[in-house]
């Protein structure tokens, strides 16, 4: 798969998971994964799922992504603009930045994930 469509790919399972069931990204993330969520860093599976089960429920509309080899050449990083609705709320624009480290053919975990809410746009 090129880049491109291991992006798409993880981007469109990523957060479809995300809305349905949290619960089911656990598996994408790795002890040494870390996710910076506006400002708050936490690192490994348990504490990062404990910041998006904090969350509550939520609805994605992805609106842009990009991507970039990294300079390690088994991972991508990826870019996503959007909006989200947290607990039915009015929507909120957010972007979020992945790092995705190849475990084997095919196979990736998030090594960084970065997420902030863009206010005032």
């Amino acid at each position: 798969m090129s880049a491109d469509e291991v992006a798409k790919a993880f981007v469109q399972h990523f957060y479809q998971t995300f809305d349905a069931n949290p619960e089911g990204l656990a598996g994408l993330y790795s002890p040494q994964s870390m996710l910076t969520f506006e400002g708050n860093q936490v690192q490994g599976v348990e504490q990062i799922m404990g910041k998006l089960r904090a969350i509550g429920p939520v609805k994605h509309d992805i609106k842009s992504m990009d991507v970039q080899p990294s300079n390690n050449p088994n991972a991508l990083v990826i870019f996503v603009t959007g909006s989200i609705k947290i607990g039915g709320d009015n929507p909120l624009h957010f972007c979020e930045m992945f790092q995705l480290v190849s475990t084997g053919p095919g196979a990736y975990y998030v090594h960084n994930d970065v997420f902030r809410l863009n206010y005032g746009l």
